[in-house]
């Protein structure tokens, strides 16, 4: 079984009365529920947890840590973040939603701004699905739609993805590579970017499938991290001496 740790900043639930009427129980809480359902092992860690509960043991029992972050980013330790990209790039499985993108870990693994154009104008979103064989997209019809959702609009300034899954049409105009894989280091990593605090996503269907498939696919390879360093011959070396 998959074990699953989500993570949450969880401000806005506790801070604003409107986002905790639609996620009484954190985003958190909310996500965790529905990768339980789907038969994986969820633990959930928030930012105000000592070491934000993103511990050694909890990190050395994760095969793939789910982020959600959007206005704490600056107060994630510089300790942790290098805890969890050693994680990753040691064969964790990373999920990174909606605005986790300028999230410290993403833009460490990402080595660009991360940054984008967004607007929060309540319009409609539509996703569609541009690589249908992926196991990411198992499910999913043509395209998700979304009533109401914050506009992440193009140039996204990270490195071109590995696999592009989905991209975002927005009523306003804009479209965005909405749901984009990765490989760092024995880790793979799938951004996926609907999910803003005011609006009801993730209790869609079709949003929880698409993040359920997200972490199993993100699931760790069972491959053991290469050795690196210095590296002992393996046959015998006939040197000539040089006059």
């Amino acid at each position: 079984m998959v074990k699953v740790t989500v993570w949450n900043e969880y401000r806005h639930e506790r801070n604003d009365d409107k986002i905790a009427a639609v996620y009484p129980e954190g985003i958190h809480g909310q996500i965790a529920s529905f990768l339980k359902e789907a038969g994986l092992d969820v633990r959930t860690a928030t930012l105000d947890e000592p070491e934000h509960g993103l511990t050694e043991e909890v990190l050395n029992n994760t095969d793939v840590l789910v982020w959600w972050g959007h206005i704490a980013h600056k107060e994630v330790s510089d300790e942790i973040v290098d805890r969890v990209h050693q994680r990753v790039l040691q064969g964790m499985g990373l999920v990174v939603l909606h605005s986790g993108h300028m999230s410290k870990i993403f833009m460490k693994l990402m080595g660009t701004s991360c940054d984008l154009k967004w607007r929060e104008a309540g319009e409609k979103e539509r996703l569609w699905v541009m690589n249908p064989s992926h196991p990411i997209a198992e499910g999913i019809g043509e395209y998700i739609e979304l009533e109401h959702e914050e506009m992440y609009g193009t140039h996204f300034d990270v490195p071109a993805p590995d696999e592009l899954i989905f991209v975002g049409w927005f009523e306003g105009g804009n479209v965005f590579p909405s749901g984009s894989t990765y490989r760092r280091g024995n880790g793979k990593i799938f951004y996926f970017q609907p999910g803003h605090e005011s609006y009801p996503t993730y209790y869609h269907p079709e949003i929880q499938k698409v993040i359920i498939n997200g972490v199993n696919w993100c699931e760790p390879t069972k491959r053991a991290y290469p050795v690196y360093g210095r590296s002992q011959e393996l046959e015998m070396i006939k040197r000539e001496v040089l006059l």
